[in-house]
């Protein structure tokens, strides 16, 4: 069985930051692509941003510049540095990975930007 666990949400004030973890576990032969996506109450869920096994990003026009995803050499947890954050990023972030020729996603992690 595989699995996706996200962790690092939380409450942080404008101009903070997070960083989200995503650990991919289970029986796992091949681990392709990983990312991260957002759903804000109302919205539909959005991309945020991408990486590929061998590094390459891909990342929503608007967050360029205060988000940062990464993977460990591992190539089985995927992190999201979110920075200079603002009330509009408040959203369920969910992870999503190619593991197996299969697409799993995480249950999501609640980020709330407030003060």
């Amino acid at each position: 069985q595989v699995q996706l666990v996200e962790s690092g949400g939380g409450l942080v004030q404008p101009g903070g930051s997070l960083r989200l973890s995503c650990a991919a576990s289970g029986l796992i032969f091949s681990i392709e692509n990983m990312g991260w996506y957002r759903q804000a109450p109302g919205n539909q869920r959005e991309l945020v941003a991408t990486i590929t096994s061998s590094g390459s990003t891909n990342y929503a026009d608007s967050l360029k510049g205060r988000f940062t995803i990464s993977r460990d050499n591992a190539k089985t947890t995927v992190y999201l540095q979110m920075n200079s954050l603002k009330p509009e990023d408040t959203a369920v972030y969910f992870c999503k990975a190619r593991i197996n020729l299969s697409y799993y996603w995480g249950q999501g992690t609640q980020v709330t930007v407030s003060s």
